[in-house]
């Protein structure tokens, strides 16, 4: 009994239209939280918090149907994205009563995350981000040392002309940020070329170093990570789409030797007849 109730659940849970379903649900719970920003007639409102509290409960119920057609307790936590579609949708549970609606409505906003966890090329981003997390560390400690080089050599020669912009490192290196990413830096050039003429030296190796050099190296990290986890998708996909033709050749197998033995009735039924 709990073997074909798993295996009717594991069927639900599988199935396209049914996984369309919940992503529909989830853009509709998107819709709900950005119409209470609104100024809405109370009845509306009303509408709104029913809706709300019927989304959720779709959501435990979605929950519970994945849970059951998991093996056991353990196979359903080992995977990251059921804990973490279980935090969310726990999260929901907040009443939004009282002094509490806004937090409750502060963490509903996030079961829009939910769509990252259901749409497996969202899935596939967002593991090759947190897997080019270390690579990319490295690449902004790098980074982090060219700011601070720039920004002491900065605050040294520059104080005097503008404290605003290059009083200390800190400042300084905020001004750096500025400058990184194309915000007026042309201004700030012109402000300290009129007193170093040579001072534009500074300002295009710290571009070519920043914009054009790490920005690339990020994206080539990313980049890579994402092929690979594309690569990794495909060779999972794979074994599946192999067991599939296995069983279509055995089913066809099956179906011709139940034709071979219709069709050699038919003839031995012909044979007696004559």
């Amino acid at each position: 009994m709990l073997a074909q109730l798993q295996a009717n659940f594991k069927q639900i849970d599988q199935s396209k239209y049914f996984q369309s379903f919940v992503i529909a649900v989830i853009v509709i719970s998107a819709l709900t939280v950005g119409a209470h920003t609104y100024s809405l007639n109370p009845t509306i409102e009303t509408l709104l918090e029913w809706l709300d509290s019927g989304i959720t409960l779709f959501f435990m119920i979605e929950l519970i149907i994945r849970y059951i057609a998991t093996n056991s307790f353990r196979n359903f936590f080992k995977q990251g994205w059921n804990i973490f579609d279980t935090i969310i949708v726990v999260g929901s549970l907040y009443p939004a009563a009282g002094s509490t609606v806004f937090i409750a409505r502060l963490l509903r906003i996030f079961r829009v995350l939910r769509l990252v966890s259901m749409i497996p090329e969202l899935r596939m981003l967002v593991n090759a981000l947190i897997k080019a997390i270390p690579q990319m560390g490295y690449i902004a400690l790098l980074m982090f040392v060219i700011f601070y080089i720039y920004a002491a050599v900065g605050s040294m020669l520059f104080a005097q002309i503008n404290p605003e912009l290059w009083q200390d490192v800190s400042i300084s290196m905020l001004t750096l940020f500025r400058i990184a990413t194309f915000e007026d830096w042309t201004d700030i050039m012109y402000e300290t070329m009129a007193v170093y003429n040579l001072s534009w030296i500074y300002y295009l190796t710290f571009i070519f170093l920043t914009a054009f050099i790490f920005l690339n190296m990020m994206v080539g990290t990313i980049l890579e990570v994402m092929s690979e986890e594309h690569k990794n998708m495909k060779a999972q996909a794979s074994p599946n789409q192999e067991v599939a033709t296995k069983e279509n050749i055995d089913a066809l197998h099956a179906d011709i030797k139940t034709m071979q033995q219709t069709i050699e009735k038919l003839l031995e039924s012909q044979n007696k007849n004559r």
